[in-house]
């Protein structure tokens, strides 16, 4: 048995028992603000919603229809300048989103900017309030993160604490929104974290709970949608169901790559990049004027369209359609927002619809085209977040219906990895990788691949002049014990590498060469400061020899040092370890 300094040495013991319980409170704390920033977020919303008569109650209750129609065009136009105004405050003149989030624990470069932090959620408010075909979890998700992030800067945590506070605030940002702990706790590990470690579950349990109680006593809202009494489904809509989840992949896949798509375009408008989300706004607002279900977060519609009758099928096809391409448009040209709400009201509406024909062919009875709808939207949802475990659970802890859950984990078994061998793990992923980090591969090498060689740079190596003689080149590698020398010539710049079994055979040969720049180089490849260990390990894979030349093209190929094979591995292994730790809750 260990004794008792052993067990604190190790991270356990009654020391590693008081940080816990104290990193278990933090959470707390930290779900407690999150979710009252949540609440806050969400009652601005609604005020803006029915101020600029956005929500359907203000505009039903609106009795100047010429003021009206004004106000539909120019709301979400005027909104959108606002929009894009206040992103040019931002560093990189964007929104940050959950895949920010993502990056920044996935990479353990963990600290979420506060000032970008803010005005993402700013922007996404003024966006929502106005009318945009956006998301609210989204900016709520960043939002709760960037509070974790900064509860941790200010406490000095280290970095595996900044990714449980990080998890912390979106844990409580989820249980908030929807009033589902479960779903904010599994949501926190199966998107942000992607892992699930030990050391993380308690903090991240108390804070979705936290979150949870300030959502039923503080933020009285309506269900997200009710479901009364339902039948049990006949055995063969399970078939039905299956069908659904297969096609819903394709669904989210069309509304993924319309949101990628429309922001591929944008950039090749000859309209500066402020004035985009205000063009949004107006042709939004236009069509509109026809068609209002596409307005804002569209809440309203997914309550309607499961209940059976409310819209027939040729309405639940033309929504459908145009509330994939409003939020493609809106989030595309620039608006901020998350793609979570409108994949929900996207799929509730695919959902209905097959629940419409099916039941037109059939005559499969009313009382179960509930389950048609939140099969849809699960399958639509669970591949666009990548959260196919969250996805069930926002069903089960709204509906509290296990039939209803059942049906839409037989819809969520295909979709899901129908839609990740198709399109990719989730839209977030996708839009980390077309930003250079791919985390298709786990997060050991995402780590690698963010991480330059310039910070392993070593200056303890032997550099030669090209007029140096081969005599005095092998004496002064045998002094440095090095097997290998760089040449470099009087401008700093890199020549080649030499190997010193080269420059001894050149020695011994009466006609070999009697300068150094006249041996035959080494075929060694050459690195860049910024090139990644990922890179530089699979560069080591043709390489015989003790390092790697780090070469700097910005400065006209200048000769910076080595970066060593061993330096390669052990950085290597000390992430791994680093990770191993951090999961199995010893870090």
């Amino acid at each position: 048995m260990d004794s008792l300094p052993e067990r604190i040495a190790s991270g356990r013991g009654p020391l590693s028992v008081v940080r816990f319980l104290g990193l278990v409170l933090l959470g707390a704390i930290v779900g407690a603000v999150a979710a009252l920033l949540a609440v806050a977020f969400v009652s601005a919303v609604l005020a803006l919603n029915d101020l600029l008569l956005i929500s359907p109650r203000s505009r039903m209750m609106f009795d100047h229809p010429g003021l009206l129609l004004a106000a539909t065009i120019a709301v979400p136009a005027l909104g959108g300048l606002v929009v894009g105004l206040l992103h040019l405050r931002i560093p990189e003149r964007r929104p940050h989103t959950p895949a920010d989030v993502i990056a920044a624990v996935q990479t353990r470069h963990g600290r979420l900017p506060a000032r970008a932090g803010g005005l993402s959620a700013l922007t996404a408010l003024v966006s929502l309030g106005s009318g945009a075909s956006v998301g609210q979890y989204g900016p709520l998700v960043h939002l709760g993160a960037t509070l974790g992030s900064q509860v941790a800067r200010l406490l000095r945590l280290g970095r595996s604490d900044d990714n449980i506070t990080i998890a912390c605030g979106v844990a409580a940002a989820i249980a908030t929104a929807f009033n589902a702990p479960l779903a904010g706790i599994v949501f926190a590990h199966e998107v942000v974290l992607r892992h699930y470690a030990l050391r993380a579950f308690a903090p991240v349990a108390a804070a979705a709970l936290v979150g949870y109680v300030i959502a039923t006593n503080v933020l009285d809202r309506g269900a997200l949608f009710h479901v009364a009494d339902t039948a049990v489904p006949l055995p063969w809509e399970f078939v039905a169901f299956l069908a659904i989840g297969g096609l819903g992949a394709l669904v989210a896949g069309a509304y993924m790559h319309t949101i990628l798509g429309v922001t591929r375009l944008a950039g090749s408008l000859p309209i500066a990049a402020p004035l985009r989300p205000a063009l949004a706004g107006a042709l939004l607002g236009l069509t509109a004027l026809w068609i209002p279900d596409i307005l804002g977060m569209g809440q309203e519609t997914l309550r309607f369209a499961t209940i059976a009758g409310a819209f027939g099928s040729a309405e639940l096809l033309l929504v459908l359609v145009l509330k994939i391409a409003a939020t493609g448009l809106c989030l595309g040209m620039g608006f901020s927002g998350g793609v979570f709400s409108p994949a929900l009201v996207i799929g509730t509406l695919f959902g209905a619809l097959c629940g419409s024909l099916v039941g037109q062919l059939s005559g499969a009875p009313q009382e179960t085209f509930v389950f048609y709808a939140v099969c849809g939207m699960v399958a639509v949802t669970s591949p666009v977040i990548g959260a196919p475990l969250t996805s069930l659970l926002i069903v089960f802890e709204l509906t509290g219906s296990y039939a209803l859950t059942t049906a839409a984990l037989a819809s969520v078994t295909l979709a899901s990895p129908i839609a990740a061998q198709l399109f990719g793990r989730s839209l977030f992923d996708i839009q980390l990788e077309r930003r250079g980090l791919d985390l298709s591969a786990g997060r050991g090498r995402a780590v690698l691949r963010t991480t330059p060689v310039a910070d392993y740079l070593s200056e303890d190596c032997v550099t030669l002049h090209p007029q140096t003689p081969v005599a005095e080149a092998v004496t002064t590698l045998c002094r440095a014990r090095h097997g290998e020398g760089y040449l470099v010539d009087d401008q700093g710049r890199y020549r080649g590498c030499v190997s010193l079994a080269d420059l001894e055979a050149a020695r011994e040969s009466a006609s070999g060469p009697a300068r150094v720049g006249e041996v035959a180089t080494l075929a060694r490849p050459v690195v860049q400061p910024d090139t990644s260990l990922w890179d530089a390990m699979a560069k080591l894979q043709d390489v015989t020899g003790e390092a790697l030349p780090v070469v700097d093209p910005a400065a006209e190929d200048a000769f910076r040092g080595v970066v060593f094979e061993s330096s390669i591995t052990r950085a290597y292994l000390a992430h791994g370890d680093e990770m191993r730790r951090e999961e199995h809750g010893t870090g």
